[in-house]
C-alpha cells in the first residue's frame, strides 16, 4: 500500500507538467516551421550550392589565406616524390612485332585501296590515322595518306603533310602496310571510290565481314568520319602496330616540333621541373558537360545560349547532379588547391594549355595567386613567332602536345581525347606522372573545405587520388580505352632503366629506328590515366552530326569516343 501510494504521489505530479511540455513542444515545432517557409530552397538558392571561393590574405608573408583555413607556401608535406612514379623503371615500352608477322609486301593485295576521312580536332583524328593503318593491315590494303577534317567546328585547312613529317611516316611504317600518297590512275582515270562508315569499335571480324566484301568488290572505298572505329582489343600484334603507329610513325612537321621544343626549353630555363596543366574550363566544355558552377542565371543563360547552337543536345536537366557523380571539370580554382594538397608549392612553374576560360581573369586568379609562375604558350613565346602557327587550330594543339607531353608532371582536368592521349603516351614512355583528379571525391571536400584545417583537406586529397597519379598497374591491363592504357605495348623489366635526361625528345626519327623483330626496342622517358572500361561492340552506332549555327570564340567539339549519341568536348587549343 505505502508503494502504491507514493507512485499516486509521483503521477499527480506529472500531470501538472504535461501541459507545460505540450506547449514547449509546440512552440518549436511552430518555430521551425516558420524558419523552414523562410529559407530558400535548395533549387532556388545559387550561394547553398557554390563551392566557397578561395579568399586571399595579402598582408600574409608565409601563408596564403583560403576560407578558413591557410595554405601553406610550400604546399602538403609529401613522403613521395613529387615528379617522379614509383617503379617507373621497371617498365618500358616494347612495340616489336612478332615472328609470324609478315612484311607488307608479303601480305598486301593489289587493287585494294583504303581511303579515310578523319574526324573533330587534332588529338581525335590522331586516333583516327593509328587505327587506320590498323584497318588496311586487317584487310591486306594499301592504305592512302589519311585526309584530315577541315570542314567542322575547328574550320582549320591544313592537310596531313602540313601537321606531320608524311615521308617519315610512309618510310617508318613500310614494313607493316604499304602507304602510297595518293590513289594511282586506272586506266587513265581518277578512282570512283565507295564512301562508307563502320561501326564504332569494329572488331577485326566485323571489318571481314563488312569491309572486305565491299573492298573486293569496288578495290577503292573511303571510310568517313573515321573516329574509334576499332575495337579496343585486338589481337597482340595489332596492338603493337598501334603503339607503333601512335608512338613513333606520327611525327610533326619540323616547324612545329621546333617551336614545340623551343617552347619547352624556355619552360626549363625558368624551372628545373614544370607541370602542364590541360585546363579545359573554355565555354563550350562547360556548355556541353551540362555543368553548374554557381553563377546564377547569368551562368545558366550563357552556357544554355551555346548549347542551342546544337539541335542534338539537350538541355541539362540537373547539373548538379553531373558535378556530383564527378563528370565535370574543376574549377582552376579547385585544381589549384588539389595541387597544392599533393606537395607542390607556390614556386613551381605551371604551363597552362587552354582556350578562353569561362569567367576570364577573374575565373583564373585563385590559380594564380596559388601559382604565380603562371605560364602559355602566349606568355613565352612572341605574336611575330606564333603568328605562322595562330591561323591553325590543330597546329597550335600540336605545341601544347609537346610541352604537355614533355613536362614532369601532366594534369589533365577531364577524359577527352587529348588527356587519353598523352595518359597513354607518357605511360609507354617511362610513367612520367600523369594526375586525374578524382572529382566525384573531390567535389564534395571542395565543398565543405571551410569547415577543415588545411592539414585535414590536405590529408583527404592525397587520400583520394591514390589510383589517380598515373604511377604503374594503377590500372589492370584491357581495361579503359587502348589509346590510354596501352599495356600490351608496356613490358616490365626485371632490372630498372638507366635514368634518362629531362631533355626533349623528338617525335619519331629520335625515339627508336624501325622496329626489327629480332631485338626489343628501346625507348626513353614518360605515363597513364584510366576511365572504367566499356564493352566492345559490333553494332552500328552512328554519331550525331553538328554544324557550327555561327560564330562562337571558343575552343572546340567533339565526338565520346565510347557513346556516339553525346557529343564530347576535343581539346583544341586555339584562343
Amino acid at each position: 500500500m505505502a508503494f502504491q501510494r507514493r507512485r499516486n504521489h509521483y503521477y499527480h505530479r506529472f500531470r501538472f507538467l504535461i501541459p507545460f511540455i505540450l506547449a514547449i513542444s509546440g512552440s518549436l515545432l511552430l518555430f521551425f516551421a516558420v524558419l523552414s517557409f523562410l529559407a530558400p530552397s535548395p533549387n532556388d538558392s545559387d550561394h547553398s550550392r557554390r563551392i566557397p571561393p578561395v579568399q586571399f590574405d595579402a598582408a600574409s608573408v608565409e601563408e596564403i589565406g583560403v576560407s578558413h583555413f591557410r595554405v601553406p607556401r610550400n604546399g602538403a608535406r609529401s613522403a613521395r616524390d613529387l615528379w617522379t612514379s614509383r617503379n617507373a623503371k621497371f617498365y618500358s615500352g616494347c612495340t616489336n612485332a612478332s615472328n609470324k608477322f609478315q612484311k607488307a609486301s608479303a601480305i598486301t593485295h593489289p587493287n585494294r585501296y583504303l581511303l579515310i576521312a578523319t574526324s573533330g580536332g587534332l588529338n581525335q583524328q590522331r586516333t583516327g590515322i593509328t587505327d587506320a593503318v590498323v584497318a588496311a593491315r586487317i584487310l591486306n590494303a594499301t592504305l592512302v595518306v589519311p585526309k584530315l577534317d577541315q570542314k567542322s567546328f575547328w574550320r582549320d585547312s591544313s592537310n596531313f603533310s602540313e601537321i606531320f613529317d608524311v615521308d617519315w611516316f610512309v618510310s617508318f611504317l613500310s614494313r607493316d602496310v604499304k602507304i602510297i600518297h595518293q590513289l594511282p590512275k586506272r586506266g587513265g582515270k581518277t578512282w570512283n571510290t565507295h564512301s562508307m562508315r563502320v561501326p564504332r569499335k569494329c572488331s577485326e571480324r566485323c571489318y571481314q565481314t563488312r569491309v572486305l566484301p565491299v573492298l573486293l568488290k569496288r578495290h577503292a572505298i573511303q571510310l568517313s568520319k573515321f573516329d574509334y572505329r576499332l575495337a579496343n582489343r585486338l589481337e597482340t600484334d595489332l596492338q603493337k602496330l598501334r603503339c607503333r603507329v601512335n608512338y613513333h610513325a606520327l611525327k610533326f612537321t619540323d616547324p612545329i616540333q621546333k617551336m614545340g621544343e623551343n617552347l619547352v626549353q624556355r619552360m626549363r630555363a625558368r624551372s628545373k621541373h614544370y607541370i602542364a596543366l590541360h585546363l579545359r574550363f573554355e565555354p563550350d566544355m562547360l556548355a556541353f558537360s551540362g555543368c553548374y558552377y554557381g553563377g546564377g542565371e547569368k551562368e545558366r543563360g550563357e552556357l544554355g545560349a551555346i548549347r542551342r547552337r546544337w539541335k542534338t543536345l539537350h538541355q541539362a536537366s540537373n547539373p548538379d547532379k553531373e558535378r556530383r557523380h564527378g563528370k565535370c571539370p574543376l574549377t582552376p580554382e579547385e585544381v589549384g588547391l588539389m595541387l597544392r594538397a599533393l606537395g607542390y608549392g607556390q614556386d613551381v612553374h605551371i604551363y597552362v594549355a587552354s582556350g578562353e576560360v569561362y569567367g576570364g581573369e577573374e575565373t583564373l586568379a585563385p590559380l594564380k595567386a596559388l601559382f604565380p609562375n603562371f605560364h602559355s604558350k602566349e606568355t613565352i613565346a612572341s605574336k611575330e613567332e606564333l603568328e605562322k602557327f595562330s591561323s591553325y587550330s590543330s597546329r597550335m594543339a600540336a605545341l601544347d602536345f609537346i610541352v604537355c607531353d614533355e613536362s614532369d608532371v601532366f594534369v589533365t582536368n577531364n577524359n577527352g581525347n587529348m588527356a587519353r592521349i598523352l595518359a597513354g603516351r607518357r605511360r609507354y614512355f617511362g610513367h612520367k606522372p600523369t594526375i586525374r583528379p578524382n572529382a566525384k571525391k573531390l567535389y564534395r571536400l571542395f565543398l565543405n573545405r571551410a569547415n577543415m584545417t588545411w592539414r585535414a583537406f590536405s590529408s583527404r586529397v592525397r587520400t583520394y587520388q591514390r589510383g589517380f597519379m598515373g604511377e604503374p598497374n594503377e590500372v589492370r591491363p584491357g581495361r579503359g580505352e587502348f589509346h590510354e592504357n596501352p599495356s600490351p605495348c608496356i613490358c616490365a623489366d626485371t632490372k630498372p632503366r638507366p635514368n634518362s635526361d629531362s631533355g626533349t625528345r623528338t617525335y619519331g626519327k629520335g625515339d627508336i629506328i624501325t622496329p626489327r623483330r629480332d631485338e626489343p626496342a628501346t625507348v626513353d622517358d614518360q605515363n597513364n590515366d584510366y576511365e572504367p572500361e566499356r564493352g566492345d561492340s559490333d553494332e552500328e552506332e552512328e554519331p550525331a552530326d553538328f554544324q557550327d549555327k555561327g560564330p562562337f570564340n571558343a575552343t572546340s567539339l567533339d565526338y565520346d569516343a565510347n557513346n556516339s549519341e553525346e557529343p564530347e568536348l576535343e581539346e583544341m587549343l586555339s584562343d
